[in-house]
């Protein structure tokens, strides 16, 4: 009987709060080996050990090949960068870089034709729950039911609507079966008018250290329905990250979501 072999995972913005946050929980699980690590070449970090790697300033390390899989919170352009490295050298991905571009997010879905890609805004367990429960209650009710995304983190963020808050917008609706990006009202401001009937609304708060808060709300006439997840720790995000990475290490190419991981 073979044994079974460690996962191998790459990761680039090693020295940032998610990298460092991952490497912790590596440590501890002690069937994981980070093999690869990168930083941005100003980084005081370049040099140092983290794992059984040193963080470098070239990406292209980052392609640790088949069975080995790089776990990408960093920017959109260089995550764009990094997808290029893991199709060159046949490594899968976990992305769970915000802020993409359309046309960025088209060049991702071309990539997972060739290398397994687990693409998603938000790697906690509760928030992929949260995403299906709201997707479900959008289905039951009607345009009547006004749906507004409130979304909090701390002030270091530098997209928003979050990219969570935007896959929740999604989920309702794909729940509404409508299309987001017609139906979609974000930052309003002075005098706006009466809401318009059947939209999806946005708003975010940043402030403090808060590590992600998002609230859907369905308004209705007399009632309305409020459904929450308030992440207390970033070390929801690696576990789900890594989790997400065993996943990614063992399928085909494609594209695939937190909600393939969590029906594995």
């Amino acid at each position: 009987m073979s044994e079974k072999q460690n996962l191998h995972i790459a990761l680039p913005g090693a020295a940032g709060k998610m990298g460092q946050m991952i490497a912790s929980l590596v440590a501890e699980a002690g069937d994981i080996d980070i093999l690869a690590a990168s930083e941005h070449p100003q980084s005081p970090a370049i040099g140092t050990a983290i794992g059984a790697a040193t963080i470098s300033a070239d990406a292209k390390i980052l392609g640790i090949g088949s069975g080995g899989v790089i776990i990408d919170f960093t920017r959109p352009e260089a995550t764009m960068k990094h997808i290029e490295i893991a199709v060159a050298s046949g490594t899968a991905m976990v992305v769970g870089t915000t802020g993409l571009s359309a046309e960025q997010e088209k060049e991702l879905e071309k990539a997972a034709r060739q290398i397994p890609i687990v693409y998603c805004a938000n790697t906690s367990v509760g928030v992929t729950l949260l995403g299906q429960i709201v997707e479900q209650v959008a289905r039951q009710l009607d345009a009547d039911w006004d749906i507004e995304i409130v979304e909090t983190h701390h002030n270091q963020k530098v997209d928003a609507p979050s990219g969570t808050a935007l896959a929740l917008g999604k989920a309702a609706a794909k729940g509404r079966q409508i299309d987001l990006e017609t139906e979609k009202e974000s930052g309003r401001d002075g005098i706006t008018g009466a809401r318009k009937s059947g939209t999806i609304g946005f708003a975010a708060l940043r402030g403090g250290d808060v590590a992600g808060e998002h609230t859907v709300t369905f308004f209705g006439q007399q009632e309305r329905i409020e459904i929450t997840h308030r992440a207390t720790s970033r070390v929801i995000f690696a576990r789900g990250a890594l989790r997400a990475a065993r996943f990614a290490a063992a399928q085909k190419p494609g594209l695939y979501s937190m909600d393939d991981v969590l029906g594995a």
